[in-house]
Formats: structure tokens, C-alpha cells, sequence
């Protein structure tokens, strides 16, 4: 089973792909991540698009296509993919099609995980971290046990991403709808997309996408 999992930033999208990648045998295709690898392995790929990268330009869609189609040769036809962060633009949308035909596979379903801006604003600004062992809190909804002590190491210093503020989670959700308005339309008329509550608990969420798969 191929599916698209679309959400902006701070949807949860990493979290259910994680657990669809345990519990479904799919494997989560994230672009950025493919990219990384490539050029860190010194793929053909991956030599072509770190030459671009380092001229400073954007790769383009036919070096992410090679990605995808060397991806989905490794997998095999008996894993299913998650692709996340692509396709952003029609072109890409009929770019996968084609690479997945290629490979006799097609897409079954697009998850797009809806979430409230102002509720998303407060989750991911309010969020932070240990910096000793990385355990996650939250200002208001996972506060350690004892204040300003982290549950897991003990350790009193703590950190938070600095991209993570208003302004930045603003201009995410601004660009994710930018990039997602053109190829919803083109999934619509095929009757694939499911919208699930991405402000749910984590596990109704995993369970309202477990619905649409099953």
C-alpha cells in the first residue's frame, strides 16, 4: 500500500509514519531525508544532486524522481510507501504516478492531517527539551514532574529550537498551504483523500488512519 501523508509542520506527521512503519511494513520516504543519504553514500543520485547543492541551486524534480524510482527498486513490491514533504506541485503528482506504474504500483490513499493554526502555534512554541538526553516537554501539556528537573536524567538545563516561534510556525503554515493547494484538487477528483484531525490524541489519531488503510 502506497499513501501520501500531508500535514504541516508540528502535525505529527514523523509520529504516525513512525508507527505506520512498525505496524504496517511501509516505509516513510521523506525527500530531504533520501537526499541526505544519497549524497552522503555517493550514489550517482546522490553525486548529481550534491553538485547542484553546492552550487547553491534547488534540485530539480527529475533528480527526485531518480531518488523515488531507486528507493522504490530497493524496497521491493512487498513494502508499502509513505511519501512525505513530496509531491508539493502537479507536476510532481504526475511525476510519482508515473514512477510508481513504472514500478506496477499506485497510490491508494492521501492522509492529509488537519490541523487548527492557533492550537498548532501553542503546541510547537511551548515545546522544548533536555539537553542532556533529548526528552521532550511542553510548557503546558508535559511539564516535568518536578519543575525545572527532567524525569529521565535529572538534568536542570533545557533547550528549545530556535525556530520554533510564532513568526516561523506562521510562515510554515503559510508555505505547507502554498504547496499543498495545488495537488489536493488532482487527489480529490480521484476519491483517495482522507482528512483526519491531526489535533487528536496520538493514538486516535493512529487510529483514524488505521480505519482508512484497513
Amino acid at each position: 500500500m502506497d499513501i501520501i501523508l500531508l500535514g504541516p509542520p508540528g502535525a505529527g506527521k514523523g509520529t504516525q509514519a513512525h508507527r505506520l512503519e512498525a505496524e504496517h511494513d511501509m516505509r516513510q520516504l521523506s525527500t530531504g531525508d533520501m537526499l541526505r543519504a544519497a549524497v552522503k553514500a555517493g550514489t550517482p543520485v546522490g553525486q548529481k544532486a550534491k553538485a547542484i547543492m553546492d552550487r547553491g541551486d534547488l534540485v530539480p524534480d527529475e533528480v527526485v524522481s531518480e531518488l523515488i524510482d531507486a528507493e522504490l527498486t530497493a524496497m521491493g513490491s512487498g513494502t508499502g510507501a509513505i511519501f512525505d514533504g513530496y509531491p508539493r506541485t502537479v507536476a510532481q503528482a504526475r511525476s510519482l504516478d508515473e514512477i510508481l506504474a513504472k514500478h506496477g504500483r499506485k497510490l491508494d490513499h492521501v492522509i492529509e492531517l488537519e490541523v487548527d493554526v492557533e492550537a498548532l502555534v501553542e503546541r510547537i512554541t511551548g515545546r522544548y527539551t533536555c539537553a542532556k538526553c533529548g526528552a521532550g516537554y511542553h510548557d503546558r501539556f508535559q511539564k516535568p514532574k518536578v519543575d525545572g528537573v527532567c524525569d529521565v536524567c535529572g538534568s536542570t538545563e533545557f533547550k528549545r529550537r530556535p525556530d520554533d516561534n510564532e513568526e516561523t510556525v506562521r510562515n510554515r503554515m503559510k508555505i505547507y498551504r502554498e504547496d499543498t493547494a495545488p495537488i489536493l484538487p488532482l487527489y480529490d477528483e480521484r476519491g483517495i483523500v482522507n482528512r483526519i484531525d491531526g489535533m487528536a490524541s496520538i493514538e486516535e489519531v493512529t487510529e483514524a488512519i488505521d480505519a482508512v488503510l484497513t
